[in-house]
């Protein structure tokens, strides 16, 4: 499965931040005595602008903006996308950053900590936070670069996602939406993700002619796997979409998540099921024997389904990595076509 959405690149019509735009931010962070001495847009999102910006005194924090501009998913997004108490809502924004980071924090895990925010567009024509730069790269370098080093931040990883996974949530929904006090949708954690594979695949069916020839089998084959799941309480928190390169390395070797805004109450099935698909050899440091087979073959075709349609709806726009999106289309495509529970 291709991993490395690195062909990011600047795409025509589109306005990026700079050390002038930013001026202004790192006055107010950091005060007037210092000065930008760099700003490295970092690769990789699809929905916010993510920078590094280095001071004068060589210290540095990361700047997070949320602007069109900054978001290729714009205008290609289902009804829905920006219903807040919707679970699959698009996970952009300060509130659901500020929310997850929250949450994260008071369960034992960690994602950067955020050192200021503002809403004002005053400073910058966008909702802003900056955050503490975790210089230490991301788990999947260390676990090339240093496999004893690695190895025990997976370790400890797998220690934050119990503590994540054992919170007994309110119920199925986005945890930023919820901890603030938003009404959940009622439907299940099962039942959310099998109208979110439907709808993915339309888009599948709607683009790539092997779907289309293969839509009946695709969807007795989810209604079927949903079938398999028994009613259950008790949800976890869930990033939602946790590989290594998700997972910064703390000054410690502790594991600090990124891109947390899709934060969910959901089941740890779901968590596992990317795990699995994002770790590979590397999962069993991260196994719970304690899963639910059934969920997990649900959820993890259900993500097949979801990682061919969602894909395939952002091709349509300018993403500068569109072909290696396309790639990741066609891989669980292929996967989904070929699923054996």
């Amino acid at each position: 499965m291709p991993t490395d959405a690195a062909a990011h690149g600047r795409s025509p019509g589109r306005t990026f931040a700079d050390a002038r735009s930013l001026a202004p931010v790192v006055r107010e962070v950091f005060g007037t005595g210092r000065r930008i001495a760099g700003v490295e847009r970092l690769r990789g999102g699809s929905k916010k602008g993510v920078y590094r910006v280095v001071l004068d005194d060589a210290t540095s924090a990361v700047v997070y903006l949320w602007s069109a501009d900054e978001d290729y998913w714009s205008g290609l997004l289902p009804a829905g996308h920006d219903d807040p108490a919707n679970p699959f809502s698009h996970a952009s924004g300060l509130d659901l950053l500020e929310g997850a980071t929250r949450r994260l924090a008071a369960v034992g895990a960690r994602a950067p900590r955020l050192l200021f925010t503002d809403r004002g567009r005053g400073l910058y024509p966008a909702d802003v936070a900056v955050a503490e730069d975790v210089r230490g790269g991301t788990l999947q370098d260390l676990l090339e670069l240093d496999p004893a080093a690695g190895r025990r931040t997976l370790g400890r990883l797998a220690g934050a996602l119990r503590l994540m996974h054992a919170h007994r949530a309110p119920a199925f929904g986005r945890v930023a939406w919820l901890d603030g006090g938003g009404a959940p949708t009622g439907d299940s954690c099962e039942r959310g993700y099998l109208e979110r594979a439907l709808v993915n695949l339309s888009t599948a069916v709607a683009h790539d002619p092997r779907a289309a020839a293969a839509e009946s089998a695709l969807t007795d084959r989810l209604h079927t796997l949903h079938a398999g799941v028994e009613p259950r309480a008790g949800l976890g928190v869930v990033h939602g979409e946790l590989g290594p390169e998700h997972v910064l390395v703390g000054p410690d070797g502790e594991p600090v998540l990124i891109d947390v805004e899709g934060l969910l109450y959901a089941d740890p099935e779901v968590e596992h099921c990317w795990l699995r698909m994002r770790f590979d050899s590397r999962y069993e440091a991260l196994r719970d024997p304690g899963l639910d087979p059934r969920r997990l073959a649900f959820y993890q075709y259900a993500m097949h389904l979801d990682l061919v349609g969602g894909p395939l709806r952002i091709a349509a726009g300018d993403f500068p990595g569109r072909r290696w999106i396309l790639d990741v289309a066609d891989h669980h495509l292929r996967q989904a076509l070929a699923y054996r529970a």
